[in-house]
């Protein structure tokens, strides 16, 4: 096998939690507290849980971090690819952030 292909990084799909990190041109989007959809070229699939620790960009909301489950995956080029992720337990200060955020959006509309 191929040296260079081993030393890879890859996402351990197949364990119980896979990891998602910080994305560069990928990001969290449509927030609330239950979950996020998160835009990505290489979506994981349905059922994997995951870690999450990630940015979310163009948000009061620098990190989101804690546990998840993945619910939705879209794969179609001509919209917006990535998967559904439903939060399982997020850390005190990631779902104090998402509820105030929410409250906001709530009070503006």
């Amino acid at each position: 096998m191929n040296q260079e292909r081993r030393r890879d990084t890859r996402v351990a799909i197949n364990q119980d939690f896979a990891t998602i990190d910080d994305f560069v041109a990928e990001y969290a989007t449509n927030i609330s507290v239950s979950g996020c959809f998160i835009r990505s070229k290489h979506p994981l699939p349905v059922g994997t849980r995951v870690n999450l620790k990630f940015t979310v960009i163009a948000s009061d909301i620098d990190i989101i971090e804690g546990t998840g489950e993945v619910v939705r995956v879209v794969r179609n080029p001509a919209a917006e690819a990535g998967m559904g992720v439903r939060f399982m337990k997020l850390t005190p200060e990631t779902k104090s952030r998402i509820e105030a955020l929410v409250a906001a959006q709530k009070s503006a509309d």
